[in-house]
């Protein structure tokens, strides 16, 4: 059963520029998770896939480069759109789809939700993030009653699916369409794991991080 990993990236990030190829604690952002999925021993090829082959020389040993079309670099361009393009060329029973702004998840992590695929007993799998809070969702709590404020240790608590990675058999992309199947194993990852660079305030808890060793 072969185990494909990719981790899609472009160069012309909107909301923090030059993020993937930023310097985080002395090493381009992207180079974190791209090392973790090389250690990973369940997981048999790493693809970077991106539209400019320069980016070769900062990956990390046992990455492999795919060269995407540049139409895939639009800001209006859709995920469904690259997971298409990524599958046609290389084929795979299972895809990792994992995401350069997670430096932090852990190979222990990718490669337990690796096994549960590859087991049968889940068709797909992914990260989130379990949050014990008060939420609301549409207007109206979403885990209490107005009526009875419980404890917050005792509340409901609600899982965030976060953007670190997706584990799915070829049917469940190729054939549904989907990246999370019918039966999925919901990949619970703590506070750290679950961060996300999404914007400058992120980078720089992420900096935070690296600086007092709480990512490894």
């Amino acid at each position: 059963m072969k185990k494909v990993a990719f981790v899609p990236i472009r160069l012309n990030s909107q909301r923090v520029e030059g993020k993937n190829l930023r310097l985080l604690g002395g090493r381009p952002l992207m180079a974190y998770l791209l090392q973790t999925l090389t250690q990973v021993e369940n997981i048999d090829e790493v693809y970077l896939y991106c539209s400019n082959p320069d980016v070769q020389q900062y990956l990390p040993e046992g990455v492999k480069f795919l060269q995407r079309d540049q139409s895939l670099d639009s800001n209006t361009t859709l995920g469904e759109e690259i997971y298409d393009a990524f599958t046609s060329a290389v084929d795979a029973d299972i895809y990792i789809l994992a995401h350069a702004t997670s430096p932090f998840i852990r190979s222990a992590t990718i490669a337990d939700a690796v096994a549960r695929v590859e087991s049968g007993e889940y068709d797909s799998a992914f990260s989130a993030e379990r949050v014990q809070t008060f939420a609301w969702w549409d207007g109206k709590p979403l885990n209490y009653s107005l009526d009875r404020v419980p404890r917050t240790q005792d509340l409901e608590p609600v899982y965030v699916e976060t953007s670190a990675f997706f584990v799915f058999e070829r049917e469940v992309w190729c054939g549904k369409r989907r990246r999370i199947g019918k039966r999925p194993y919901m990949a619970v990852t703590d506070r750290i794991e679950s961060m996300d660079i999404d914007n400058p305030d992120d980078f720089l808890l992420a900096e935070a991080i690296v600086a007092a060793g709480l990512n490894k």
